[in-house]
């Protein structure tokens, strides 16, 4: 195998690396800041489309972890670019949160019921049987399928939460229609973040806590891979899955001195 050229930038995921269940991880802080004191563009990512990178920030910030708004990349945002770049200026009728109107918005979308050209399902916590059934209608009615991300499943303080990949299902049994999933594993949401910090997958790396999406798109956007066992994937699932990540760590702390 070839050697690889070193690492000069770094995207990590937020939840199960940086931070569990609100609280840091601890090293968290020490590798945000030495990110930062050196000077490699990076990214935190997160699949969730419920905040903004603002709210993000502020949250992350209230934590200790000092990580600029311009340094957040989320599934809305590269669902937004996503949708800017195959038809600019169209309309779409969403179920979700600030994070993922305000993208949609901001790309100059027309957020609408009537006869839109996209359905976009992200986050909730508040996801409505009138909401589905609507979205349900539309896409029979021609409306393409778009979702966030594929998770069903997310975490909180009282245990799983039903996600969007599980609202999704539930969409396309009464519809036939597949979504088209903009957030990891799709390698897209890696690369439109490289694109977004002008970084080469060549010289990237991503860390993640989760075989199936973080290391899946990190490996399938061609950067190395880092998995920390502080997330959901433990240590004797790795071998279960049919590709394996550069390098297996224990947490976000052990990768500090490779900045």
């Amino acid at each position: 195998m070839a050697d690889r050229k070193p690492i000069e930038s770094w995207l990590t995921d937020m939840d199960g690396v940086l931070i569990h269940e609100g609280i840091p991880i601890p090293g968290a802080d020490a590798f945000i800041k030495k990110l930062r004191d050196s000077g490699k563009p990076f990214l935190v990512l997160t699949n969730n489309s419920i905040y903004t990178p603002r709210d993000l920030h502020a949250r992350l910030n209230r934590m200790g972890l000092e990580v600029p708004i311009e340094n957040i990349w989320t599934s809305a945002l590269a669902t937004a670019q996503f949708l800017g770049d195959q038809r600019p200026g169209g309309s779409a009728y969403v179920i979700g949160e600030a994070g993922l109107t305000t993208a949609l918005h901001d790309i100059g979308y027309i957020l609408t019921d009537h006869d839109p050209d996209y359905v976009v399902l992200g986050e909730t916590r508040t996801y409505s049987f009138e909401a589905m059934t609507k979205a349900v209608r539309l896409i029979n009615d021609g409306a393409r399928f778009i979702c966030t991300n594929p998770d069903e499943t997310g975490p909180s303080a009282e245990g799983p939460l039903p996600a969007t990949g599980a609202v999704a299902a539930l969409i396309t049994k009464a519809t036939g229609k597949q979504p088209y999933f903009a957030g990891k594993p799709n390698p897209l949401m890696m690369r439109t973040g490289l694109n977004a910090i002008g970084a080469h997958s060549e010289t990237s790396a991503m860390i993640g806590d989760r075989m199936d999406t973080d290391v899946l798109a990190g490996m399938e956007a061609g950067m190395q891979t880092f998995l920390v066992l502080t997330g959901l994937t433990r240590p004797e699932q790795v071998e279960n899955f049919p590709y394996r990540p550069s390098k297996v760590v224990d947490s976000i702390a052990d990768l500090v001195d490779r900045i």
